[in-house]
């Protein structure tokens, strides 16, 4: 992905909806005192699509052909990023999620104009049957983390986090196909080399850990994890080999780390944030003490939840 660098997602901004830029970043003395250092929250939740998605999906569909038939696959805030530009730019966005797949981002794509297929007893066997429906209806198969739309999108998160007054000593980013953290670490690599940048993926789902640590794709054979949004078990083979250039760690949050994180976000910061959303902030937690006395930042990425999961977890 040569075209991958921070010139280019400088170049994108003016590309990418405005409605998803300049998110609110910030600390908080009482969450900075928990944690014995200083923690930037960067909230990608406070949007139309309550996602970071819709920085790399509008992207992609402002630059498709007039007329294309755009097909992928998601376990619901990609998609709910895809219908949305698409019914902004009129283009028509066929979905396919998982069996399990949230309820509420289903219900929330097909609001937004998209059609949804539900298929697969996981997020790649979907993503598998996108792909088949895009060859047999001569649509575009869109893939995120493959796409460089959906990377350079993800990469403005980085743009602004620079703007900080003070530079960053890490920044935590939770992995699932891998654009979020391919974008915010190829900017990061380029602008703030000092700053380490840590990959996190749900330990029920921990393909992009294997594949970074092998060098190589590594698949499982299931993705078990409440986070739904990184529950990847095939890593695409490009965003693997991206993020050897860009990540310095990758670490895994257990399940209960994350549900102990979202209850933190809603206690100190008053958010709601999904599992996928909150496995930076779990990793702040279990980690703390690597971090003593240093500025970290982790992106609140999705605020998706059914009305079950609120009164579950929340």
């Amino acid at each position: 992905m040569s075209e991958l660098t921070a010139l280019a997602i400088t170049h994108a901004l003016p590309e990418i909806d405005p409605v998803f830029l300049h998110s609110p970043q910030f600390s908080l003395d009482a969450l900075n005192s928990e944690l014995g250092f200083t923690l930037t929250l960067k909230v990608e939740t406070l949007n139309p699509i309550r996602s970071f998605k819709g920085r790399g999906t509008s992207l992609l569909v402002s630059r498709a052909e007039a007329g294309t038939k755009l097909v992928c696959a998601s376990a619901g805030n990609f998609g709910q990023g895809m219908a949305y530009a698409g019914r902004n730019r009129g283009l028509p966005v066929t979905v396919f999620a998982a069996e399990g797949a949230n309820t509420f981002k289903i219900e929330r794509m097909r609001a937004l104009g998209a059609e949804v297929i539900v298929t697969g007893e996981d997020f790649d066997a979907a993503k598998t049957a996108a792909k088949s429906y895009a060859r047999a209806e001569n649509c575009r198969f869109v893939e995120d983390s493959a796409d460089i739309e959906t990377v350079l999108g993800a990469g403005s998160i980085g743009v602004e986090l620079t703007n900080l007054p003070e530079k960053l000593d890490a920044v935590l980013i939770p992995v699932g196909n891998g654009a979020l953290i391919n974008g915010i670490g190829t900017y990061l690599k380029a602008k703030s080399p000092a700053t380490r940048v840590i990959g996190v993926v749900a330990a029920g789902a921990p393909a992009m850990k294997l594949s970074w640590e092998a060098k190589q794709s590594v698949a499982t054979e299931q993705a078990t994890t409440i986070a739904d949004g990184i529950g990847v078990r095939e890593p695409v083979d490009v965003a693997v080999q991206q993020s050897l250039e860009v990540v310095d760690e990758m670490v895994a949050v257990s399940d209960d780390a994350i549900l102990a994180a979202m209850r933190l976000a809603q206690l100190q910061a008053g958010l709601v944030v999904e599992p996928a959303g909150a496995a930076g902030l779990a990793a702040a937690q279990m980690y703390q003490k690597r971090f003593e006395g240093q500025r970290a930042a982790t992106i609140l990425c999705g605020s998706n939840l059914t009305a079950g999961q609120l009164e579950s977890w929340l």
